[in-house]
């Protein structure tokens, strides 16, 4: 972990000094810190190299250092954890509880010009548009925009005046609700 960080070439030899003996003094209580709540060790290196690089980065006086360190550590885990991939329209598709149900996707490479498979197919359109219908417009608007016409979060974020994590939130609340519609008329389907 020491090896990866670079300390400035301008530093005095008593700055790289100061924080050699930081880093080897909080590595592994930071590290621990950080497990307890990032289960991925690839992620646990990472936080806590941010943060060492936070540290060297920083020009203003530190007073109380421990303090400064866990709260820095404290943002760099929410940060990754907000950053975390967002839900996908395919996540709609299947249910991760019943693997012999209905499978959405299949309508969707199936070639056939099977007639059940087009009506099917037609089923899922429908309720889906009724679906994005019954959403608050701001939940339908970041759906429609990021997962249908393929527009990413930053973009949407720039034309919308909106952050990335509104958006994010908006489109989880309406992955959730289209996911329990669609779930209702796979559920009438395999009922009839």
């Amino acid at each position: 972990m020491n090896n990866a960080l670079t300390i400035p070439a301008n530093m005095t030899e008593k700055g790289k000094s100061n924080i050699t003996e930081v880093i080897n003094a909080y590595s592994k209580r930071l590290k621990g810190f950080i497990r307890k709540r990032v289960s991925n060790e690839a992620d646990v290196e990472d936080i806590l190299q941010d943060v060492f690089y936070q540290f060297i980065g920083n020009t203003k006086p530190i007073e109380q250092l421990t303090a400064w360190l866990f709260t820095v550590t404290r943002n760099k885990i929410t940060d990754k954890q907000r950053k975390q991939k967002p839900e996908l329209l395919s996540d709609l598709f299947s249910d991760a509880d019943d693997d012999a149900s209905l499978d959405w996707s299949e309508l969707f490479f199936d070639n056939s010009n099977n007639p059940e498979t087009a009506y099917l197919r037609n089923m899922f359109w429908e309720t889906l548009n009724e679906a994005l219908d019954e959403l608050p417009a701001a939940q339908k608007e970041v759906f429609v925009l990021n997962e249908i016409e393929g527009i990413p979060f930053k973009t949407i974020a720039e034309q919308t005046g909106e952050t990335i994590n509104t958006l994010l939130s908006r489109k989880r609340y309406a992955v959730l609700h289209l996911r329990e519609r669609l779930a209702s008329l796979r559920d009438e389907l395999l009922n009839y």
